[in-house]
């Protein structure tokens, strides 16, 4: 009776071929007042095998004038484009999506993505702030504004998905991936997400959380290989992010991985992509294969011996579209009763789904040429890119107050070092290696410093190779100069942009941790001067960095940072900027010190038995070190000071349904103004599974001035504090929790005790 009231108050009626139609002989999935999953329905009952195949498929994008030769009147689920401008790519989009409703023969548009974590990858495009420096502003509202302008951009050229945010873990530092990622622990990486998804769905673009699941941690940090661990280890860490995002954020695809998780291929397993996706996690929206990673079950797992074989497989455990070529074979697979077209039908719902949720039957032309120049890099564009980098920017080292710099204290200053005169923009940026867009160091330091200060540029060595007879010229320059800024760290280029010498990104991975190159000589050589020495650490994940710690009179770290990264630096080394931006990966003392994450297990590096040795005094755990990081996941100093001067708990008791409030009082006892973040962790004291020694579980950042008191509020729900336990289930359990508020994990200002009952 309900169904037939609603067709009548739509105005429909049932023809005799079985399809739904409206008044004026509409076909329903053509009528935006109807239910979508209605319209879905009408829509894949009117499809042929063929074009339901096809809606499991992407097709790249050529020119304009190669689309009825790429098409030939048939409609695919996805597209992409990411070789042009992004003025070219919006004309392109438009007459694609034109072509796709009057040339073919249902008129189904077509999805265009593109990658879009740090802006969109046209040519042109804002040229925003790499993840890893998203992540190291502890600032999920600002990435969300990042988002919503990139989305702005990306509305223009008429894209409806972005293949971002990546959540994998930044554990193993030898993974070239590193400065996708948003850190070393998933509460961060969620609460980044979050706001990174949000930003775009006011554009009513999708994002794609990506890589699902447990892709970052490579044993050997070769990019796609096996990852081990066990379910728990899977659950409480690697599927956090995702199970957060898709129940606080929704969105509507989520990124297969190449990888295999405990002897598992992810892409092809029916638990991953459908029990645990699907059925745990209630997503509705619909799966798009990593490039290549439905023909790696066969290519690279061995675990099917054909391309239809891997087809087959990925396509019954979830994988709804496969970005690559083997989807192709499924027709074929269908007609010889290989595969059931049951599953074909389920992977079409999906795709379909999300293209009625996203507004492409009833807005297809989404993109608007004209509003191209208006939008893309504007002056707004641009200066929220500066605001991100100025957010993302760490200090660690800062002996005798050497920073900020006082220029008028200054004749000469060298700026050296292999990253001191090209901007570094990351393995997503539609730049390439010897680009010449934004702002290098030394182009920052030219437009602060201006006339007051002379500045002499000399690269003295490259940031790869064992060449060292330009050092000389650097130490020439230092000698001449009364300061030194030595620029080193990694470079990255898109795999679309000819890479050439990375030292980070993907598919570029290291074996030791240890600088690149030449460049601690480099800096050794500085040193020798006796001129005091400033590290800008310029790279796309942590390094060995032990020696500039004790050496140098200040460290800074400077994720890739977009387009303004030079001036932004320059800035802050003047003290026009205060950095704020904290460590979102611990740094490592070796590369033998690895994996350092702040998180890790009381058995794992506390030992009372024994204390670490030295080379002075070799000891046990380790013979020669510390077992602990150079610099700790959260650490970070800024140009003024920071007192807790308060905190209270709304209660000390518990029951695990409650919610535990904290408020901070923060008082800025120094002369600048400055951006503090109050960090909270917990530590479950007594568990019956092993739980770390702590986890973080809060954040905030606030802006306190000088001389002023700042108060925030943290609030966390009693759920945060569950558990695996030994029969893998997610309780609370009852006992004692420690509450640790500090300015580090390793700065902890007030430890508090609740009881959960």
């Amino acid at each position: 009776m309900r169904k037939k009231t609603l067709l009548f108050a739509l105005g429909l009626c049932i023809g005799t071929s079985g399809f739904l139609w409206g008044a004026n002989d509409e076909p329903l999935y053509k009528n935006p007042k109807a239910p979508i999953e209605d319209r879905v329905e009408d829509l894949l009952h009117r499809m042929t095998l063929h074009e339901k195949t096809l809606q499991l498929q992407n097709k790249s994008v050529g020119k304009i004038d190669e689309i009825e030769s790429t098409y030939q009147g048939q409609s695919y689920g996805c597209t992409h484009e990411m070789g042009q401008t992004a003025e070219v790519c919006a004309k392109i989009y438009n007459e694609l999506q034109k072509y796709m409703l009057t040339k073919t023969r249902l008129g189904i548009p077509i999805l265009t993505a593109v990658e879009g974590i740090q802006g969109i990858l046209q040519n042109n495009s804002t040229l925003f702030p790499h993840a890893i420096a998203q992540g190291s502003t502890f600032n999920p509202e600002l990435i969300e504004r990042m988002t919503e302008v990139a989305g702005e951009e990306a509305a223009a050229m008429g894209i409806h998905q972005v293949l971002s945010p990546v959540f994998d873990i930044a554990r193993e530092l030898r993974w070239g991936r590193v400065e996708e990622t948003y850190g070393e622990d998933p509460y961060l990486i969620a609460e980044m997400g979050i706001g990174f998804v949000k930003g775009y769905q006011k554009h009513q673009i999708t994002c794609t959380p990506k890589h699902f699941v447990s892709h970052g941690t490579p044993a050997g940090g070769l990019n796609c290989a096996f990852v081990s661990g066990g379910e728990r280890e899977f659950r409480s860490i690697y599927l956090y992010p995702f199970a957060r995002v898709i129940k606080e954020a929704d969105p509507l695809c989520i990124m297969s991985c190449y990888s295999a998780y405990d002897g598992i291929p992810v892409s092809a397993s029916l638990y991953y992509m459908t029990d645990v996706l699907r059925d745990e996690l209630g997503f509705k929206g619909y799966v798009y294969s990593d490039w290549g990673s439905v023909d790696r079950v066969m290519t690279f797992h061995y675990a099917v011996p054909t391309r239809e074989d891997a087809a087959r497989v990925s396509l019954i455990a979830g994988v709804d579209l496969d970005v690559d070529s083997d989807y192709e074979t499924l027709e074929q697979q269908v007609k010889e009763g290989k595969i059931d077209e049951s599953y074909i039908d389920k992977a079409v719902r999906r795709v379909l789904y999300v293209k009625f949720a996203l507004g492409l039957f009833d807005r297809p032309y989404f993109g608007d040429p004209k509003q191209v120049k208006k939008v893309v890099r504007s002056d707004k564009h641009i200066a929220l890119a500066k605001e991100i980098a100025d957010e993302s920017a760490i200090l660690l080292e800062n002996k005798d107050h050497i920073l900020p710099l006082d220029p008028t204290k200054y004749k000469s200053i060298a700026v050296v070092g292999p990253n001191s005169n090209q901007t570094i923009f990351g393995d997503y940026a539609w730049t390439t290696p010897d680009t010449k867009e934004g702002i290098t160091l030394y182009q920052g330091l030219q437009e602060v410093m201006g006339n007051k200060v002379q500045l002499k540029q000399v690269d003295g060595c490259d940031w790869w190779s064992q060449k060292e007879e330009h050092i000389v010229d650097a130490v020439k320059a230092v000698e001449q100069s009364d300061l030194a800024i030595v620029a080193i760290g990694t470079r990255s280029t898109f795999l679309g942009r000819g890479p050439r010498y990375s030292t980070a990104g993907e598919g570029f991975d290291l074996s030791s941790l240890e600088l690149p190159g030449k460049q601690l000589e480099l800096l050794k050589a500085v040193k020798a001067t006796g001129k005091p020495m400033i590290v800008v650490f310029i790279a796309g994940k942590p390094l060995v960095m032990s020696w500039a710690k004790e050496n140098a009179d200040a460290v800074l770290v400077q994720w890739y940072a977009g387009e303004q990264q030079g001036r932004s630096m320059a800035d802050i080394l003047v003290g026009a900027v205060n950095p704020s931006g904290r460590l979102n990966v611990s740094f490592p003392r070796s590369t033998g010190n690895t994996p350092c994450f702040y998180n890790y297990y009381p058995t794992d590096r506390v030992q009372r038995f024994d204390r670490p040795g030295t080379y002075d005094e070799p000891a046990g755990h380790y013979i020669f070190e510390h077992p602990y990081a150079l610099w700790e996941f959260g650490y970070g100093l800024s140009y003024t000071d920071f007192k807790y001067t308060n905190c209270s708990l709304n209660d000390s008791v518990f029951s695990d349904k409650g919610k535990l409030v904290v408020t901070v009082e923060v008082e800025n006892t120094g002369k600048f103004d400055g951006k503090e973040v109050v960090q909270l962790y917990v530590r479950d004291k007594i568990s019956s599974v092993s739980t770390p020694i702590k986890q973080l579980k809060a954040f905030k950042k606030m802006l306190v001035k000088a001389g002023k008191k700042g108060t925030v509020t943290l609030e966390i729900p009693v759920t945060e504090l569950a558990l695996y336990d030994a029969r893998m289930k997610h309780v609370v359990e009852p006992g004692e929790f420690e509450i640790q508020v500090g300015s580090s994990s390793d700065r902890i200002h007030f430890n508090k005790t609740i009881i959960v009952n």
